[in-house]
């Protein structure tokens, strides 16, 4: 990479145009004359876009137009000093130094390192000022080499502790502890000198702030340990933030990567005021669920395994939700007997020729058929994204796959679990695998999904699905074979599991166990639609529990805002939206949750004891018309709220606790979990 630039790439106080498509133009042109570029126009074309896109005019006169590019040969650098200087779009005026970046679409990392090091150059003043005062072209080569020797190419680290720490930026008696993220379009520039920009910002500020830059060369990801204790995120982005459930929960300051250069102590200054304010934006998902993929390399086999599990079923649910729903509505809508006539009703009726079909039942059909077809995702879409989970994106092809054969098989909710992780284990080898260069830019689009799902699915069909297919088959046996006791013992186990942990792994569990038998529920195995109900009641209970003790029988045990939260978690529990109980647990988790597994318990054991059954995946008692026995439903669900409400209340009063960070830190992780869906 020494050549990266030459004098022959070099003008120097030169008049190359009035506006910044004319130099973009001649820089272009620079690049095809060395022979680094197979089109200038193609390349100026690429390199123009991405102004439209977003200007590249950066404080201090700097312009850094930059693409990825099919025409260029190998990663290049054009510069221009210009006499005078060309509006590049920055807050402060006219940009007098312009670097043309030039990376190959197919660039390999170590280029793109390069090409970000002298990104963070930008941020001296020394390497600014040289640039200034060059008196030749051979001077410019020899200061971006320096500078792509010497800039940093590692991720931004802690900022040492300041002396003196602003007043404003102190959150619980100490310095404010900022994780961000920067990241831009082409992962070259912008993405290294925001974390720079931040990186210097917090140092000043006085506030701890890690800087996770996303680049194009790779990243490295910060410890989930750094990002559970801070009190705040930035995403100074242009593009999605990578495995962005590890921020779940956490309040988010969300601005283009151009302001974190641009006014990066704003931005802290926005964070640390976020931390305190209730209704700030905060990163959505469940910190459990994110995808094992960004620490492939480290941790457990057991952890990844977890982490990419939590993915599949946090994945899986919407299609859980909302085809569920449409199918409750195609009920209401239709009658319970639109489940077997809805192919015969849409088969020879249309919304212009309706026949002996009444408009109403019609559209109850048409919802109904569109929430069938969406449940017919549910087992690839958790295989899939299993897969995913521990492979990224080359993994869901195979997953999904492996998913749609286990579905075939009669393996179901079981066989998607291991086929999702046989899709994603052989996607992550195979992708792990050092292939010839020319090779690596056709292995996720076709090489991994060919021969995964050839892995995957070959195993799930010759080896492993006819004997998951057994077993469901026998655990359905078993369910059916419950009566009396077994059932509200099972009513039981399922209430305790959606209490334990209010969205994590084990409230996931059971809530995807309801799931993914609803539609056999639905066919008219009612034992499954017991066990939706059941599910939902208990799921129910924290979020109305909380919200009556803390507003109406134990307000003076409770803070002003949680009194607030409470009156929000009434409609959240009544929707079984159980993240409204979240705040209540993060603060005092190891009096809240005891608690509320003791109402729910004896929810989930009602439930099942009053054979209540639900269509609907979600909704709460939005969806009573596709709840049978509605009302003794609300019986369960009353009892174990008010039996959770009082208890809380009780060990508030009776059971005092020793302040620790150890409940804190205990906290971090319920706090961040997501709704009970």
């Amino acid at each position: 990479m020494s050549d990266i630039i030459t004098p022959a790439l070099v003008s120097l106080d030169e008049p190359l145009g009035t506006d910044k498509r004319a130099v973009i133009d001649a820089l272009a042109a620079r690049v095809a004359q060395t022979g680094r570029a197979s089109d200038a126009a193609g390349l100026a074309a690429d390199a123009w876009k991405r102004e439209q896109t977003d200007e590249t005019g950066l404080p201090g006169g700097i312009a850094i137009p930059h693409a990825k590019s099919a025409a260029v040969r190998e990663a290049t650098l054009a510069f221009a000093r210009l006499k005078p200087g060309v509006d590049f779009g920055a807050p402060d005026g006219p940009a007098d130094l312009v670097f043309l970046i030039a990376a190959p679409d197919t660039a390999a990392e170590e280029h793109l390192a390069v090409l970000s090091r002298l990104a963070r150059a930008f941020m001296r003043e020394e390497f600014t000022n040289g640039l200034r005062s060059a008196a030749t072209a051979d001077d410019i080569v020899a200061l971006v080499h320096a500078a792509v020797s010497d800039a940093p190419a590692a991720p931004a680290a802690a900022a040492p502790a300041p002396v003196a720490v602003d007043t404003a930026l102190v959150v619980d008696g100490r310095p404010a502890r900022i994780v961000a993220v920067t990241a831009c379009a082409t992962g070259i520039a912008h993405t290294f000198m925001a974390a720079d920009a931040l990186t210097a910002a917090g140092q000043k500020a006085g506030v701890d702030l890690i800087v996770e830059p996303q680049g194009s060369s790779g990243y490295k990801a910060l410890p989930q340990q750094v990002i559970d204790d801070a009190d705040a995120v930035i995403f100074a982005v242009d593009v999605d933030v990578r495995d962005q459930q590890r921020f779940a929960g956490k309040p988010v300051v969300r601005v283009p990567v151009k302001k974190g250069i641009e006014q990066p102590a704003e931005l802290i200054d926005e964070a640390v005021a976020a931390v305190g304010n209730t209704l700030a934006p905060r990163v959505s998902g469940n910190v459990d669920a994110s995808a094992s993929r960004s620490e492939a390399g480290g941790g457990s086999v057991g952890s990844a395994v977890k982490r990419s599990l939590l993915t599949g079923v946090s994945y899986m649910i919407p299609f859980v939700a909302g085809g569920g729903l449409l199918i409750a509505l195609g009920f209401l809508l239709g009658g319970y007997e639109i489940a077997f006539n809805a192919d015969k009703i849409l088969g020879a009726s249309t919304i212009w020729n309706l026949g002996d079909t009444s408009l109403i039942v019609y559209l109850g059909a048409v919802l109904f058929k569109i929430g069938a077809l969406s449940f017919g995702f549910l087992v690839p879409a958790l295989a899939g994204y299993i897969a995913y989970g521990l492979a990224d994106r080359p993994g869901i092809a195979p997953g999904f796959v492996a998913g749609a054969v286990a579905s075939f098989m009669g393996a179901g909710f079981l066989g998607g679990i291991v086929g999702g992780l046989l899709a994603g284990l052989a996607a992550w080898w195979l992708n792990s695998l050092d292939v010839p260069r020319w090779l690596r830019g056709l292995m996720p689009v076709v090489i991994i999904p060919l021969l995964g799902s050839i892995v995957a699915s070959g195993l799930m069909i010759l080896v492993l699905g006819g004997p998951i297919a057994w077993l469901t088959q026998a655990l359905n046996t078993w369910l059916g074979g419950l009566t009396g006791a077994g059932v509200i013992l099972l009513g039981i186990i399922l209430g305790l599991m959606m209490c334990f942990d209010l969205g994590g792994p084990v409230n996931k569990v059971a809530y995807a166990f309801a799931t993914a038998n609803l539609a056999a529920g639905i066919a008219g195995d009612v034992r499954y639609l017991q066990i939706m109900a059941a599910v939902m009641a208990a799921g129910m209970v924290p979020p109305l529990a909380m919200a009556l003790a803390s507003t109406v029988i134990g307000r003076s045990l409770f803070t002003e805002p949680e009194r607030e939260n409470g009156k929000a978690a009434w409609l959240l529990g009544a929707a079984f939206i159980s993240e409204g109980a979240i705040p209540f647990a993060a603060a005092d988790i190891f009096r809240v949750i005891p608690a509320m597994m003791l109402g729910g318990a004896v929810t989930g054991a009602l439930s099942m004891a009053f054979a209540v059954t639900s269509k609907a995946p979600h909704g709460g008692v939005f969806v009573f018309f596709a709840i049978d026995n509605f009302w003794l439903w609300l019986v369960a669900i009353a009892a174990g709220t008010i039996i959770s409400a009082f208890s809380v209340v009780a060990l508030k009063k009776f059971a005092h606790r020793r302040p620790t960070e150890a409940v804190s830190s205990g906290a971090a992780g319920v706090s961040s979990a997501a709704v009970s869906a």
